[in-house]
């Protein structure tokens, strides 16, 4: 077995503390490699917290891994020593459903195992995820980390990143597009980038005027204060995308008038409860409502391929493990411009 170091909540109650474990031995298909950097997802908060339900405890967080090769297996043939290597939210997938075999690991039928917080494919074994010294990953789930960008930087794209690229991608934003997005945070802070790499008129819709400033400079064209009813009322059905970042309670129902006929309403964030949505507000322009979650994994390396080309990176404040739980804190007030990154060598 290969000896581990990490942070990990020991139960629901507790916070992240200190935590030595073991993961597999390097097998013919492996990858191991030292985790440099490790991104801070609002969802490592979730799940320490059990408040998405089915939380495995003990539980090392993290699902943004940077890092670079140690050892290879004896089969491995995309990786060596030596080489800068990712992995994002998924270790391994059941490879033979529909989904998987159409390079959508995101979406297995028979339920991919995730970072951390989740189970091997022999349904058994717990994962554990980057906030740690060291990860032992099958190399068809590792990905290839450009040189040529920050590497605690690139962290973020591997969860952050990828879930607002994914459905650019999929619903085929084209230049001149208009592309709003909903919430400036960890998640709409990439969303803004990606569309204007993409070519696309980028709008941000914000509660709070005190990010325009922030939104310009990420590139964004134009900034709605969606709690100012006129400025709200002068865009009305102004686009062709709104890509909903925001993870809190919010009602669907006002943005839908923000759409051009035919357009798409796409949910990346995760709130709580749900919300109603009247029929006649799809009807009438024939919209749609619908969501994404993350990417296959070469999908994820065309991501990561498109952010070396262009010159994109996550936006992060870069912080000491011992910080963590403070950091989970100023998350939780959105005192973070945009993603926490944990400096592993401070483990």
């Amino acid at each position: 077995m290969v000896a581990a170091k990490g942070y990990a909540a020991q139960n629901k109650d507790t916070d992240l503390a200190p935590w030595s474990f073991e993961r597999r031995e390097v097998g013919p298909h492996d990858v191991q490699f030292d985790i440099m950097f490790c991104g801070v997802c609002h969802s490592d908060l979730h799940q320490i917290r059990d408040e998405w339900g089915g939380s495995i405890f003990p539980m090392v967080p993290g699902h943004e891994i940077v890092g670079r090769v140690v050892a290879v297996g004896s089969a491995v043939t995309k990786f060596k020593v030596g080489d800068l290597a990712g992995t994002g939210c998924m270790v391994d997938s059941c490879r033979t459903c529909e989904s998987c075999q159409h390079g959508l690991e995101q979406y297995c039928y028979n339920g991919n195992s995730q970072t951390y917080n989740g189970r091997e494919q022999d349904r058994k074994t717990p994962t554990y995820g980057g906030y740690s010294n060291t990860i032992v990953v099958n190399e068809d789930f590792v990905l290839r980390i450009p040189e040529n960008l920050d590497l605690a930087a690139v962290a973020p794209l591997l969860c952050a990143g990828i879930t607002t690229y994914s459905p650019l991608r999929h619903w085929k934003l084209k230049p001149g597009q208009k592309l709003a997005v909903l919430g400036l945070g960890g998640l709409g802070h990439m969303g803004v980038k990606f569309g204007v790499a993409m070519g696309a008129e980028v709008t941000v819709l914000s509660t709070s005027p005190a990010k325009e400033a922030d939104a310009r400079r990420l590139g964004a064209h134009n900034f709605v204060v969606t709690s100012d009813r006129e400025q709200f009322k002068k865009v009305r059905g102004s686009f062709d995308f709104i890509l909903d970042t925001v993870s809190a309670e919010h009602d669907y129902q006002p943005y839908l008038s923000l759409l051009k006929v035919d357009g798409v309403h796409i949910c990346v964030g995760a709130p709580p409860t749900a919300s109603a949505i009247k029929a006649f507000s799809l009807i009438m322009g024939r919209k749609s409502i619908a969501g994404s979650g993350i990417g296959g994994i070469a999908e994820t390396q065309e991501m990561l391929d498109f952010c070396a080309e262009k010159g994109i990176v996550s936006d992060i404040e870069l912080i000491n493990i011992k910080d963590i739980n403070q950091a989970y804190d100023r998350m939780l007030k959105g005192d973070v411009r945009y993603r926490f990154v944990i400096d592993m060598a401070t483990l």
